[in-house]
């Protein structure tokens, strides 16, 4: 097991353009949409998902209706179930994506028909395309006379629309097209090497910034993979500005950290999650993912900058302004995997303009967003050393010691389902064959008949995700929505599958007992964050529980808590309420399509509203011609992605 010297920058981050130079505005006030749009992906640049809309409210949310729906069907040869998409909402246009191959569309916003649609024939590359699925949403330009919609395609091009014709813009790029595959710095087989981006980029003034997606990487076919860096374009003619090395090259500091020559080839390091923008700053921050592979480092030794960080570069020359590394040499698959949020925020009598990141293992680190100085400390401790042969582990890990955890983390036998003794004895012989410690205990070798891995608490699905959260700069506080949910990770050597040392393999047995989860309830929550403070406001379930958990024979005549769902709320914030979808990346067939509105105080369901199927993307909220809508992307098993627009009854 080697160990490396500390990175002496790395707590306090890595500060080349710090705030209060020259030429630097302050950062700008966080107030959500703005006009009743919702212009960037998560309402606004600042990513908080709120938007200061009242028309719905507490006294009449009940009676929303549904208003328009509109169908992804026929945007492919075969239907889109899990349409995770989030429109966005331009001068009277609703624009959003759909189908396997991508399209973009235009939709009329009061009555759901389809203004345009524009699709790229990409063939082959296509085919290989690592996530071939409709993805979250398209970009938005304009210089207040051009207007363009920007459509990250699955096999890596960007395509600049005009925003009312659909058409391509022909001074952009090649007739319209940038080829995003070209300009990585390192060479790519434009057919075959799998990257892409299922996010959309975030346009900061004139820029582009683009980031990239690759394969799951808990079983890497190679250790050999694409490097994710994050790139500037000219929002007028598409040319590449700029390269932010997510992995740094000889001369770039944190090169050292990528240590045995594991910079050159190893890939990933990606932003695959949407981006978050200061526009006043015109700062960019990026969260980025763990190098190749998600569970074994041991072809890349060292603490790996800048991998798992949450990173704020100049977006007018991709520079860094400040890092800060949230998983030293990540092996959990702890990406941080959501939009960061910008927040304006009090903490002991002095006010912050921060920015705040929630994690897969259920942590918000909180910094000033000009400087990147932890709000609250941040403490490394030391975490437990593993034993896979060849694998290079880090001592500690960054604790943030403020705002308090929104989820489990770690896991011993008294997490375990309890909801009977019986059911509490068989997850104890269910565990008897797994590694249990506390977050950060590292990934375990499969052994046949004997150690099955290790249980990962949160797991890769665990924790946030993309979905991210939502503020409200009124009230201050943070509205996140998590999985309770495990990952065990037995690691394998098969050299048939990879030319890694050790991939994730597939352990057996390790279900819950009787086809129960095998942690105890609640299985998802939402949760709210005071961010004056740190402190937990409330927290609820996150779902009603499931019939296959009511109906199970061994819990009869159980009393049986709201147990919510291993699964991710998408969260809205306005005025006056919190909504919350269900089911959100799961496609159990049990989920009744439910939006529900809460009372952002206390948590308490103001009402339910049904919807065709369970949300599938994160929704959104807009004023058109005097009318509040909002807008969920729905679908599931046998249902077809559509998007439900619901607006009160004339």
């Amino acid at each position: 097991m080697n160990r490396r010297n500390r990175h002496a920058g790395r707590l306090a981050g890595l500060v080349l353009l710090g705030a209060g130079l020259p030429g630097v505005p302050p950062a700008e006030a966080q107030t959500g949409t703005t006009d009743g749009e919702w212009r960037y992906w998560a309402g606004d640049a600042g990513s908080t998902r709120y938007a200061p809309l009242d028309q719905i409210d507490a006294s009449n949310v009940g009676d929303l209706d549904i208003a328009w729906r509109w169908q992804s069907r026929n945007f492919g040869a075969t239907p889109e179930a899990y349409y995770r998409v989030t429109p966005l909402y331009v001068d009277g246009m609703l624009y959003a994506t759909a189908g396997f191959r991508r399209a973009a569309v235009a939709i009329d916003p009061a009555t759901g028909e389809t203004l345009w649609m524009y699709r790229l024939d990409e063939g082959e590359r296509g085919r290989n395309a690592p996530r071939g699925n409709s993805g979250r949403g398209v970009g938005y330009w304009t210089d207040g006379v051009e207007k363009r919609v920007l459509l990250i395609t699955p096999a890596y091009h960007m395509v600049s629309l005009d925003a009312e014709t659909g058409v391509p813009d022909a001074d952009f790029g090649e007739n319209g097209i940038v080829d995003l595959k070209l300009g990585l710095g390192r060479e790519i087989d434009l057919v075959n090497d799998r990257i892409g981006s299922s996010s959309p980029p975030v346009v900061v003034g004139d820029v582009i910034v683009v980031g990239a997606a690759l394969p799951q990487g808990g079983r890497p076919p190679t250790k050999e993979m694409p490097p994710g860096h994050v790139r500037g374009f000219d929002a007028r003619t598409g040319e590449q500005l700029w390269t932010f090395h997510t992995i740094p090259q000889p001369g770039d500091p944190g090169h050292e950290t990528w240590e045995e020559g594991s910079w050159d080839y190893t890939g990933n390091a990606a932003v695959w999650t949407p981006f978050t923008a200061d526009l006043e700053l015109e700062y960019v921050y990026l969260p980025v993912e763990a190098g190749t592979g998600d569970y074994y480092g041991g072809h890349r030794p060292g603490d790996n900058l800048y991998s798992q960080s949450l990173v704020c570069v100049d977006a007018r020359t991709g520079e860094v302004v400040w890092y800060f590394q949230t998983v030293h040499h990540g092996i959990w698959d702890f990406d941080p995997p959501a939009a960061p949020v910008l927040m304006d925020i009090t903490v002991d009598g002095r006010e912050i303009a921060a920015v705040a990141q929630v994690t897969k293992q259920a942590f918000t680190y909180v910094f000033d967003r000009e400087t990147g100085e932890p709000v609250w400390p941040i403490e490394e401790r030391p975490v437990p050393a593993g034993d896979v042969p060849g694998e290079w582990y880090a001592p500690t890990q960054p604790f943030p010691t403020l705002p308090v955890p929104f989820d489990m983390q770690g896991v011993s036998e008294d997490d375990l389902i309890d909801l009977t003794p019986e059911l509490k004895a068989e997850a104890l012989e269910i565990s008897k064959n797994l590694t249990l410690g506390p977050l950060f205990t590292p990934p375990t070798v499969l052994v046949e008949g004997g150690n099955q891995g290790t249980l990962i608490t949160p797991g890769s699905l665990g924790g946030a995700n993309w979905p991210g959260a939502a503020y409200d700069p009124e009230t201050r506080q943070l509205f996140v929505g998590s999985a309770t949910r495990g990952s065990v990770i037995g690691l394998v050597n098969d050299p048939e599958r990879s030319n890694m040392r050790y991939i994730a393999g597939q352990p057996r047995g390790v279900g819950g007992p009787q086809g129960l989860p095998l942690l105890k309830p609640p299985w998802g929550r939402i949760t709210a964050l005071d961010m004056n403070t740190g402190q937990r406001v409330w927290q609820v379930a996150n779902d009603h529980t499931p019939s296959f958990v009511e109906e199970h024979p061994a819990l009869e005549g159980v009393e049986i808590p709201r147990t919510g769902r291993p699964s991710r709320a998408g969260l809205l914030a306005t005025r006056t309420l919190l909504f919350a979808g269900t089911g959100g990346g799961t496609m159990s067939p049990d989920i009744t399509g439910l939006l529900r509105a809460h009372d952002k105080a206390t948590g308490e369901i103001l009402a339910e509203i049904e919807l065709p199927s369970h949300q599938t993307g994160v929704p959104m909220t807009y004023m058109h011609d005097g009318v509040q809508y909002i807008v969920a992307a729905v679908g599931g098993r046998g249902v077809p992605g559509e998007l439900v627009a619901l607006r009160l009854p004339n």
